[in-house]
This record gives C-alpha cells, sequence and structure tokens, in this order.
C-alpha cells in the first residue's frame, strides 16, 4: 500500500511539475518555468528546512555537541537529495529489487532481519539488501503491515521474521532497525522474551520519545512522544540487562528524533554521527560496519 502511495506522489510531482514548465515556458516565461518547476520537485526541501531549524532551537542543554551552521546545512542539502532518493525511487519503484535471502541450506550462518520505520517500507535498506546480497548472507526486511496503525501491529512481522531465520540457520540473527523500527523490535522482545538475539543495531530510533511528536496526529506518532505511556509501559517491561544487547546510533543532527539523547538507550552502547540527517544514517559506512562486526 505504501509503495502504491508514494509512487501516486511521485508521479503526481512530475507531472505537475512538467505541466507548470511547459506551459510557463509557452506563455514566454522561461525563467519563472524553470524556477516554478523545481520548486515543485523540491517542495520537501521546504519542510526539510523547518525541521532542522526547529532542531537547533530544541537542542537545549543536550549532551550532544550542539551542530554548527555549517554542518546543519550540509545535512540538510545531504537530507533534500537522501528524500529524493528513498520516496521518490527506493520505496514506491525498487522496494522488491532484492527479495528476501533465504536459502534452504544456511546451517551454522548469521542471518539479519531489517526493519524499516514510520512511513517506509523495505525499499529504504536497499543499499543493504545489495551488500548483504553480494556476501551471500542470509536476510528478511520486513514490510510493516501498518502505515498509522499502533507499533503493536508491527511485532508479527519481526516475531516471523525472526522465528524464520533462527529455523534456518540454527543461530540467533541480527536485528537492524531504523527509526521507529527500533521502537516495533523492543516491543516485540519485550513480549517474547525468550527468543534469542545476537544483537540490535538502532539507527535514529526515537528510545526516548522525539520532540516532533508532539505535532502527530497518527496513533503510532503519539505513541512516540516523550514521556507517553506507550513508551514508559515498554520500558518497565524490559529486563534490566536489555539494553547491552543494543548499539544505538544517533546524531546532533537529526531532523526527525530531537534532541540528540532521545535517539539514545540508557546501558545501550550509544554512539552519536556527527552531521547525519535522519534518512541519510541508513547510508552511513559506521552502522555497515558495525553489523559486519556482529555477522564476523
Amino acid at each position: 500500500m505504501l509503495a502504491w502511495l508514494l509512487r501516486a506522489t511521485t508521479l503526481g510531482l512530475v507531472l505537475l511539475a512538467t505541466a507548470w514548465t511547459v506551459l510557463v515556458w509557452r506563455a514566454g516565461h522561461p525563467n519563472w518555468a524553470l524556477v516554478g518547476g523545481l520548486m515543485i520537485v523540491f517542495f520537501h526541501a521546504g519542510v526539510l528546512a523547518i525541521e532542522f531549524i526547529v532542531m537547533r532551537q530544541v537542542h537545549g542543554a543536550d549532551p550532544a555537541p550542539r551542530p554548527t551552521f555549517g554542518q546543519t546545512v550540509r545535512a540538510w542539502v545531504g537530507e533534500v537529495f537522501a528524500a529524493v532518493q528513498v520516496f521518490g525511487w527506493r520505496q514506491p519503484f525498487r522496494s522488491g529489487r532484492w527479495p528476501d535471502c533465504v536459502p534452504d541450506v544456511a546451517s551454522g550462518r548469521i542471518g539479519v532481519v531489517l526493519v524499516h520505520g514510520f512511513v517506509c517500507n523495505r525499499g529504504l535498506w536497499n543499499p543493504w539488501l545489495a551488500r548483504l546480497s553480494a556476501r551471500d548472507q542470509p536476510f528478511i526486511a520486513v514490510n510493516l503491515s501498518s502505515v498509522f496503525g499502533s507499533i503493536d501491529e508491527g511485532t508479527q512481522a519481526v516475531d516471523a521474521a525472526v522465528e524464520r531465520m533462527a529455523r534456518t540457520t540454527g543461530r540467533a540473527p541480527l536485528i537492524v532497525a531504523h527509526s521507529m523500527g527500533g521502537l516495533v523490535v523492543r516491543q516485540w522482545w519485550r513480549g517474547r522474551p525468550d527468543a534469542a538475539v545476537r544483537h540490535v543495531i538502532t539507527l535514529g530510533t526515537p528510545h526516548q520519545g522525539t520532540w516532533l511528536a508532539r505535532f502527530a496526529v497518527s496513533l503510532n506518532g503519539r505513541q512516540m512522544r516523550p514521556g507517553s505511556s506507550w513508551l514508559q509501559a515498554v520500558a518497565s517491561g524490559e529486563p534490566q540487562a536489555r539494553a547491552q544487547h543494543f548499539t544505538c546510533f544517533y546524531s546532533h543532527c537529526d531532523n526527525i528524533v530531537f534532541p540528540p539523547r532521545a535517539a539514545t538507550l540508557p546501558g545501550a552502547d550509544n554512539r552519536h554521527l556527527v552531521g547525519v540527517a535522519h534518512v541519510k544514517l541508513v547510508d552511513s559506512p559506521e552502522p555497515w560496519a558495525e553489523a559486519l562486526r556482529w555477522l564476523s
């Protein structure tokens, strides 16, 4: 469903930009034709700019260093183009490019389960899937069932993926999750305390909620508000040592999950990435290197 919605949105914007450019150009205003077409295609750049401005204002006394103006601008530019790539290409048109790799004979190997976040699908992980395929590494990239429903609804997909991978390889899988996907994993593991997991790597997961969620209207968005009853229930239901099985990557330039400490988990191996925005975290080399360490 999400791929279809993103596909329709992308094609609609391209058609609208094309129509504007052609009509205004024919009317004798070539400069306005080009400027208007670009403004339509890159409308999201303005929305992202507002997020980055608010991110800097909300930083406050967070332990992470306040990003410089240059770091903020570079992160914004990177996120503008990353958004086009992820939401305009990977997820709407290429989400099935690399199907799950679960060979009949994979005993003794370590599998990977990848979990996307809010308003995303498995296409988010395409660079990871290409690398894992090249390594012939078993992997499953789930598609969460609900776009705007409860975070709890995604736990079934994670449970099925982990169980299938463990049954195929005979070993506990590595789980990698982006954004809200990390909360799905925590809630799933809370309900399955006996499940074997090699390690969990989260990228920009709002473990402590996010300031931006105060404007959320969807159920899963409201669940990610700082101090929400849902977040408190997850934290109170986890074993005290559970966080030791997590490596959490976060950034002071995350335009979705802020302030920065919101993406850290007390007791986990929390690692700060300098100048990296929210979607761009997926393409950062450090999380991939950490995954390889756990797969070795």
